[in-house]
């Protein structure tokens, strides 16, 4: 303008809302001195009041503009955030927008290499490529320095890492190891011909278990010692619990007896076959194992052995358990030779291998020594194999095997169950360490009352006593033609116990006995082959429930 002073020819302009911007002409215009821009910061401000009351969002620019009081007290000013430039009291594209530094003239970066600049909303930054690191000092890449922190870091990552995979690949060999060994066991145990015996033929009575040797371990704790139950000739016996808590029994075969391997499929063999409720029942085996395990049901009273000489248990067996305890063993041993799918010759009887349970009723155990006679024969060329004191002589003498040899067993066990004495002891005199001799000379010389366990000895017992001695030495007759059969033994017993329970019932109820039907007990010197054990059976049973 020409009608102002020299110095400042040009008039400065805005837009304001009227009565809001209270315009100092000394003040504000000194302010706009050396000014080459807008917005700036003035001393003045619009209207009269502050940022608070009129709402930053509603007066400014979005979010990329600030909005500050005035110094005076009244009125607010709004001005773009660091690296944003436009209008700050305008929101559409005209307000506040980001400075791109990497590509602006005006606002340059600072990056040593352009290549490097990254712009970002409100600023930049500058990125050095892999293996190099930002120097900040001249803003330049400089190649990454590894100090000895670092190396040691990651070669302890890199051993890690070669130690994670070389356990890895030992540890898929390990399982594949175990695996092999575990088939080889398995075959080793005649696990493929066990395999094909059982499923084939259709001949088993009842399914075999087969058991993972993770399973035993599980069951038995490891093996501990406290789980001992017993251990023989024929191994170690373990209690063992499984998943379902169900408590079995289970035995593992001595390592490096290959003799025990052979009874022990023999005993699955054996027991695949028996379904009878005297005989202990094999539930499974564990054929993946150095050594094969049998699980049987878990008997829980001990052995009869434990009962007549042991002192882990209570009062001594009357003669009625005595009694019942024989017609159970003669009856299971009549149905091995005569009932069972293919006769078995169990040829380890005795009192060790008797089990008894809570109710003292009588399981028939340890099948490995047993064997399998065809129907075509009548005897069977095998290894001798026994206990002493038990051992048929004639068997022992001729290796020929038949079921006379159990009948020779059973008598002992009569005698033991008769006497309650070991089948073989030295501390006898010499004639009499063998339990069959001795009971043999007092029956003889008419002193049996001497061999007799004084304990069930009793006035009323004393023809049943007589007459089961008498049925002991018949079965240990040297000759194995001159002993009864077994279920001729079976059937004499029975008669006994159906005789004694008839003439107790006779004894408390005299006025009924009139209305009995008598039974016919088979004399010693009656012949009993032609009556068959099963019929005799029956009808004591007949008897003892009509006494009831």
């Amino acid at each position: 303008m020409t009608s102002v002073f020299d110095f400042n020819p040009c008039t400065y302009a805005f837009l304001a809302e009227s009565d809001t911007f209270h315009f100092d002409a000394l003040g504000d215009l000194r302010n706009l001195r050396n000014v080459s821009q807008f917005p700036l910061v003035l001393d003045w401000s619009i209207g009269n009041q502050t940022c608070e009351q009129v709402g930053n969002k509603s007066i400014c620019s979005m979010s990329n503009s600030l909005c500050f009081n005035s110094t005076r007290g009244t009125g607010y000013n709004c001005k773009c955030l660091e690296g944003f430039e436009g209008n700050p009291y305008l929101s559409n594209e005209h307000g506040c927008r980001d400075i791109n530094e990497c590509t602006s003239t005006i606002h340059k970066h600072n990056c040593s290499d352009p290549s490097t600049c990254r712009n970002k909303d409100g600023g930049f930054y500058c990125k050095c490529k892999s293996g190099y690191r930002l120097d900040t000092t001249n803003m330049s890449c400089k190649r990454k320095d590894f100090g000895w922190a670092t190396i040691l870091l990651g070669t302890t990552i890199g051993f890690l890492s070669i130690l994670l995979v070389v356990s890895c690949v030992q540890q898929r060999m390990k399982h594949r190891k175990t695996a092999e060994l575990r088939q080889k066991f398995f075959q080793q145990n005649g696990g493929g011909m066990l395999m094909q015996r059982l499923s084939g033929g259709g001949t088993s009575n009842y399914n075999i278990r087969i058991f993972t040797e993770e399973g035993m371990k599980e069951a038995t704790n490891g093996y501990e010692e406290s789980r001992i139950l017993g251990q023989g000739g024929q191994g170690t016996v373990y209690k063992g619990i499984l998943p379902d808590n169900s408590i079995v029994a289970i035995k593992k075969a001595r390592l490096g007896d290959n003799s025990q391997v052979e009874q022990f499929i023999n005993e699955v063999l054996v027991l695949s076959q028996i379904n009878h409720r005297n005989v202990v029942k094999l539930l499974g085996c564990c054929l993946e194992t150095e050594v094969p395990l049998l699980v049987y049901e878990f008997i829980n009273s001990g052995t009869l052995s434990d009962h007549l000489h042991g002192s882990l248990f209570g009062p001594s067996l009357t003669w009625e358990h005595r009694l019942r305890i024989a017609v159970e063993i003669a009856g299971t041993l009549a149905y091995l030779h005569s009932s069972a799918s293919i006769p078995i010759v169990h040829r380890d009887v005795k009192t060790a291998n008797i089990l008894l349970d809570k109710n003292l009723t009588a399981k028939v155990a340890d099948f490995g020594a047993s064997r399998l006679i065809p129907m075509d024969k009548e005897q069977l060329t095998t290894m001798v194999q026994g206990t002493l004191g038990y051992l048929d002589p004639e068997y022992y003498n001729t290796g020929l095997l038949n079921e006379k040899s159990d009948v020779y067993s059973f008598g002992v066990v009569l005698m033991e169950l008769l006497s309650g004495q070991k089948a073989l002891c030295f501390e006898r005199p010499q004639q009499s360490k063998h339990l069959v001799n001795y009971v043999a000379s007092a029956m003889k010389e008419n002193r049996l009352h001497e061999v007799i366990d004084v304990k069930v000895m009793t006035e009323d017992n004393n023809r049943e006593i007589k007459e089961v001695a008498r049925i002991a030495v018949e079965c240990t007759r040297l000759m194995g033609e001159e002993r009864p059969k077994m279920k001729e033994v079976a059937a004499e017993l029975e008669g006994l116990r159906v005789a004694k329970a008839k003439h107790q019932w006779s004894d408390q109820y005299p006025e009924e006995t009139e209305h009995l039907v008598g039974v016919q007990i088979i004399s010693a010197q009656g012949d009993s082959s032609s009556i068959g054990y099963d019929s005799i059976k029956n009808v004591a049973r007949l008897h003892i429930e009509a006494g009831r």
